[in-house]
Formats: structure tokens, C-alpha cells, sequence
């Protein structure tokens, strides 16, 4: 079957339409007011307070390709299958439907000859096998078998492989995942899809939330029951095509040759040039989408930003393995740009914006790589033994700007290991002397979630921008938020630093506003309805049709999804702790509530 990824897209949403699903727009890759993750790693992020049991604008079946990033499995970026940015399609009944419905249409969908067509005979699927926080999922293996694939192509596996929870606490529950036979032999009599040999590749999960993991790792049962499926895009669109590599397909292929005539190598060849330019095409791309996202981030030291300076770094790196000239990287994000134009709208609004900070991290990267790595090799030289001291690794990051994982990728080249809890004590140091707060996180690292407090905090960021807007001007407009228990992070647009005089202006409207106990309302209605009665769309094409609008008394009206306090009067002090640049043109308050 020869299919590209617009119609995989096209034939998704249009099956799931047809049965009642109503189609709503990717969300933005950075979560709004989630502290627990720095992207969003799978289509239910946006929707958990819906999974909680708050109602939709969109009613209770939705589907949607959202797109997603995870750094977690990064090294393996630049074999048959990892990537860091893809898209998740994904249907989802919020107490509607359950498993035999869910079960049924993907089947349907997956085997059909209207739709995707696949070999029935080449399905395998998993289901939970149970333990005390749940029990054995017999009731979505009898469904399997209903459907046509027989018992000894269901396999019972346990929470490890078949439970699905984004985080550590939050929805969750037993899920069946459903597989591929690559043809590939088994690797033994006891091969089965948990094992990692490659003969099985997952292709769709079906998640039954039914539980809400606590803070004490007890289970709660969730009042509604949910579906959330994922299939990803390009895994599937490379089984559809009988494609060895997810980077054979459609979506690849601009980028790819683009690679290749700057190199003047060639794809596919050489194990090492091909992984190289694998590593550069999957870090571009998710750079690009970072970078135009509607919140959009920048390459920093810090969260987001610094998986994103980590990402452009280890592109340059390899590009200039493979002897690419200067500006390479952005050339190969306008390739990208093209291909998602009319599917991604936002890479288009803001190619310009792409392109200049793509350029100016690789300049900054570049004046630094030859001698960092020049003084890596020195010091390999002179260590016994074969492990890089946490210090010296220190050196290389705070010297010449080389991300921890470069120089463990360094070394793993060069045959050796780095000391990365030494790196990560010497970090803590560095950052405690600066009074810059406590250590990084690395890899996307958890915050633990605030509940009221983040509530709270949330419900400001609408008091402070509707501030900001009289204090600054109507073209004020939010650009991004993280919110944690104990502050709020907000950006926003602004051409210079705030005034002392702005800053306590500011921060006494907002109080006023808290002072006067204003009731925080909300109400249902279509975007265009909203846009009409003055409500503030923070990030343009993020919502669907329908929309919730929260008003503040007089105060703030603003298009949202929460979560939100009752009354303005619950939240406390507001301070203004810090103002602060961000970004070229984005300024960035942080401040705190005080009981």
C-alpha cells in the first residue's frame, strides 16, 4: 500500500468523524500550567482536566493529531525508529463509549479495505495481565477474539508494558496495544511484542482510564470511565508503505536530500553518515516546531530552552561530521517549513523568526564546538582510567557551552563514560553561588503538582495580563506561562524593560482586582462569539469552534481551559518578584501569591 502521511491524516479523522467525533486542533507543544512535564508527550496532556471529568466545549467523543516531543530515548535517535517530535493521532471518548467499541473500530480501521488495509494475519495485541491495583483485562481479550485474531496472538503482559499513565500521578489505567509483525524472525520460543529483537512493532495503544494514580501511589477510581488512543503517524505510515526506517518516509525525504546535497554525501551508504544525518533531520525538524510553536521557545540554559539548545548543538555537531557549510541548519528547517505549510499554519507565520534563531545558536555553538572538543580530547589524555570527572564535564558546559549529554556522547565515541551525578553536584553548586535556583532538569524532569496553590496562580496570570494591558498597552499579548506551586512564570510581548513605576503600577491593580472579591464565571460559546465580546485568545488557532470564555468581574475576559479559582478573593498577595527579558521583543514576570 502506498500511502503518504496527509492521507493517513485525512482517513483518521475522517473515520472517527463519521462516528460521532468531533475533530479539535492540535494543542501547543508546551503544556499550559503543567509543571509535571516540559512538552507534551501524548495527546491526553491537554485534555486531562476533561479525562477528570470536566465537560468539553466539543461534546464527549473528540479525535485529533496532536503533536508531541520526548528527549527520553534521544540516544537512540538515529536508528530504524526513534524519533523526538511526531505526531500522535488519537480518538478519545470522555465517559462515553469504552474498550468494545474502542477495540472494534481500530480493528476496523487497521484491517478494513476502505481504510488502511493491513494483513489481519500479521496483528498481534497485548493486554493488561493484572495485579492489585487492577485486575486481569479478560474482557479486552475476549473482544480480540471477537474480532478475529486468535489467543495465541494476545498476550497477557504486566503494568510495565500495558498500563499507561503520563507522569507519575494523574489518569490512567490497563491498556491494549496493538502490533505489527515486521517479518523479522523470533529471536526465541518466548519471543513475544515486549521483547525488543524487532520482529513486533506497536502501532496503536488503546488506553481504559479508569483510576487516578495519587501522590501516595494508591489508585482512585475515576467517576467517569475514558478511551484515549495513539497511533503514531510516522511509524504507521512506514508500516503502510512496507517502509526498514521511519526516515524512508514521506516527510523525510525534502529534508533528507536537502542533507545530502549540503554534504555532498550520500543517505544510506555508510551505517555512520546515515545515523548522522538521521540525528539531523529528527533534531531540525523538532527545533523548527519548538521554535514555531505558538508559544513558542527559545535556545536557553533552562527548561525547555535548553532541550532545545541541546537539540540544535548536537545537529550542529553532526553536521559539521559530515563537512556541511555554515548555515546548513536552517536551510534544512525552511525544507521543513514547506512540507508542514498547510497542515502546521504556524511554521509558516513564523519562518522568519525559525530561521534567525537557528542561525544564531549555531554562530554561538560553532565559535565554541573545534575548541571544546579539542579540549576534550586533551583531557581524555591526561585522566586514569576511563571515566570523565563530573568537574570536568562541568568545565566543558559552563567553558564552552557543551551540553552534559554532548560530552557523554563524546566520550561513549571515544570509549569512555562520564561521571554525571559529579556533573550534576557541581551544577547545583554553580547554581546556588548565583542564587539561580536549584538544579537544572535534565531530561524533562518532574515538578510535583500544587493543586490549589497552581489553581491560583493560574487564575493571576489573567488578572496580570489584563494589568500589564492597561499599565503597557493593548498590543501586551501573553507569549507563554509556566506555573508551579509556588510561582507563576509569565511572558509576554513588550519592546523594553518595565519601568519601577510600571512594575508597582501593575502590581497594585492586580490587588485591587484580588481586593475586590470579583466572581470568576465561565461560558460555552462559539470562538467567533467569544472574539466578538472581547476575549483575549492567547495563542490564535489553538482552540477549537466551540470555546470556554472565563470573565473576572470587570477586570478580565479571556479565552481559556483552565483551571481557575471561584473568586478573585481567594488567592492572596500578589508580588511581583522579577522582570525580566526573555527573548527578543518578550519580557517575562515572575511573582508569587501571599496568603
Amino acid at each position: 500500500m502506498n500511502i503518504t502521511s496527509q492521507v493517513l491524516r485525512e482517513k483518521f479523522l475522517g473515520f472517527f468523524k463519521e462516528r460521532g467525533h468531533t475533530v479539535i486542533a492540535s494543542a501547543s507543544l508546551i503544556p499550559e500550567n503543567d509543571p509535571s512535564v516540559l512538552f507534551t508527550t501524548a495527546g491526553m496532556h491537554p485534555l486531562i482536566p476533561y479525562l477528570l471529568g470536566q465537560r468539553h466545549p466539543a461534546g464527549r467523543r473528540l479525535t485529533d493529531v496532536q503533536k508531541c516531543v520526548r528527549t527520553g530515548d534521544i540516544e537512540e535517535v538515529g536508528d530504524d525508529s526513534h524519533l523526538t517530535f511526531f505526531e500522535m493521532l488519537g480518538n478519545w471518548s470522555l465517559g462515553d463509549y469504552f474498550n468494545h467499541e474502542s477495540i472494534a473500530w481500530s480493528y476496523e480501521f487497521l484491517t478494513s479495505k476502505q481504510y488502511l488495509g493491513l494483513d489481519p494475519d500479521r496483528l498481534s495485541v497485548t493486554v493488561f495481565a493484572g495485579d492489585d491495583d487492577a485486575p486481569r483485562d479478560e474482557d479486552s481479550a475476549k473482544v480480540w477474539e471477537r474480532c478475529g485474531i486468535p489467543k495465541e496472538r494476545i498476550f497477557f503482559l504486566p503494568k510495565k508494558n500495558n498500563w499507561w499513565i503520563a507522569g507519575t500521578t494523574g489518569p490512567c489505567g490497563p491498556d491494549t496495544e496493538i502490533f505489527w509483525d515486521t517479518g523479522k524472525p523470533a529471536c526465541s520460543d518466548h519471543c513475544d511484542p515486549s521483547c525488543d529483537c524487532g520482529k513486533y512493532l506497536e502501532i496503536w495503544n488503546n488506553v481504559f482510564m479508569q483510576f487516578n494514580r495519587q501522590a501516595d501511589g494508591t489508585y482512585l477510581p475515576l467517576e467517569q470511565k475514558n478511551v484515549d488512543t495513539g497511533m503514531g503517524l510516522e511509524r504507521t505510515v512506514c508500516v503502510l508503505n512496507g517502509m526498514k526506517s521511519v526516515y524512508d518516509i514521506d516527510l523525510f525525504k525534502g529534508a533528507l536530500d536537502k542533507i545530502q546535497e549540503l554534504s555532498g554525501k550520500k543517505y544510506g551508504d555508510d551505517p555512520k553518515i546515515t545515523r548522522a544525518m538521521r540525528i539531523i533531520a529528527d533534531h531540525v525538524r523538532t527545533a523548527t516546531f519548538l521554535i514555531g510553536d505558538p508559544v513558542g521557545v527559545v535556545p536557553s540554559n533552562v527548561d525547555q530552552g535548553y532541550v532545545l539548545r541541546r537539540l540544535i548543538r548536537r545537529a550542529v555537531r553532526m553536521a559539521n561530521t559530515l563537512g556541511m557549510p555554515k548555515g546548513s541548519i536552517a536551510e534544512i528547517a525552511k525544507v521543513y517549513i514547506d512540507v508542514y505549510r498547510d497542515v502546521y499554519t504556524e511554521l509558516r507565520d513564523n519562518a522568519a523568526k525559525i530561521a534567525d534563531e537557528l542561525n544564531k545558536e549555531e554562530e554561538r555553538f560553532s565559535k565554541t564546538l573545534v575548541a571544546g572538543e579539542k579540549e576534550f580530547m586533551k583531557v581524555i589524555s591526561h585522566i586514569p582510567g576511563n571515566v570523565v570527572p563530573g568537574g570536568t564535564a562541568f568545565k566543558l558546559y559552563d567553558t564552552f557551552g557543551f551540553p552534559v549529554e554532548m560530552t557523554v556522547e563524546l566520550a561513549a565515541e571515544n570509549g569512555y563514560t562520564v561521571d554525571v551525578e559529579g556533573f550534576k553536584q557541581k551544577f547545583a553548586e554553580h547554581q546556588a553561588k548565583s542564587h539561580a535556583g536549584s538544579e537544572q532538569r535534565f531530561k524533562g524532569g518532574m515538578a510535583e503538582g500544587g493543586g490549589i496553590e497552581t489553581t491560583h496562580l493560574h487564575t493571576a496570570t489573567h488578572l496580570l495580563q489584563a494589568a500589564l494591558r492597561r499599565v503597557l498597552g493593548d498590543e501586551v499579548k501573553q507569549k507563554g506561562s509556566n506555573i508551579t506551586p509556588e510561582r507563576l512564570r509569565f511572558d509576554f510581548s513588550f519592546s523594553r524593560p518595565m519601568t519601577a513605576e510600571e512594575i508597582a503600577e501593575t502590581e497594585r491593580l492586580v490587588n485591587e482586582a484580588i481586593d475586590r472579591h470579583l466572581p470568576v464565571t465561565c461560558e460555552e460559546m462559539p470562538i467567533e462569539d467569544a472574539r466578538k465580546t472581547g476575549a483575549i485568545g492567547l495563542f490564535g488557532d489553538r482552540y477549537g469552534e466551540v470555546v470556554k470564555v472565563y470573565t473576572m468581574g470587570d477586570f478580565s475576559k479571556e479565552i481559556c481551559g483552565g483551571p481557575h479559582a471561584a473568586n478573585t478573593g481567594d488567592l492572596g498577595h500578589f508580588v511581583i518578584t522579577k522582570e525580566q527579558s526573555s527573548s527578543a521583543g518578550v519580557r517575562r514576570i515572575k511573582a508569587e501569591l501571599h496568603k
